[in-house]
């Protein structure tokens, strides 16, 4: 197992959560789910269930054990991508059931938050010319799914 792994505590979709998000990314898996043998704070034995899983090679961890604290804005997956046909794939994908936001973000149909971003945009809101990075900023700002060539077009300031 890796050092650190990112842990999501769900209601009751932990399974189906995880299924959801391996369909959608390569080198995705459920690689294990487990119901908790004994009875505790979030219901009576077999109840609760635990699931490692892999997205894009990295190993998550979640868990079905009831209402807790819902997901929020707090924590977030960014997926970088290299293409607009990523972007158009991985929004399309994780905004079924789910709802846009501003700026590249969508929360999915489980609340989960995603920034589905390019990644030129990192490197366009690094640039060395303020002029750039602002028009760059302003487009970003009224967009909801990310525009690869809208956004190259204001650094360009064409």
């Amino acid at each position: 197992m890796q050092k650190i792994t990112p842990h999501l505590w769900y209601i009751k979709e932990a399974e189906e959560a995880a299924r959801f998000y391996a369909s959608i990314f390569p080198d995705s898996s459920v690689d294990r789910v487990t119901t908790l043998a004994a009875e505790t704070p979030s219901g009576p034995p077999g109840s609760v269930a635990v699931v490692g899983f892999t997205l894009a090679g990295q190993q998550f961890m979640a868990i079905s054990a009831g209402p807790l604290d819902p997901f929020n804005h707090a924590i977030s997956f960014l997926v970088s991508c290299d293409t607009q046909a990523e972007i158009d794939h991985y929004w399309s994908a994780l905004l079924e059931g789910g709802q846009p936001e501003q700026c590249g973000w969508l929360r999915d149909r489980y609340g989960l938050c995603w920034q589905i971003s390019p990644t030129v945009l990192g490197e366009m809101m690094a640039g060395p010319d303020p002029a750039k990075v602002k028009r760059v900023t302003e487009a970003m700002l009224k967009m909801v799914k990310f525009d690869i060539a809208a956004l190259q077009r204001a650094y360009e300031g064409k």
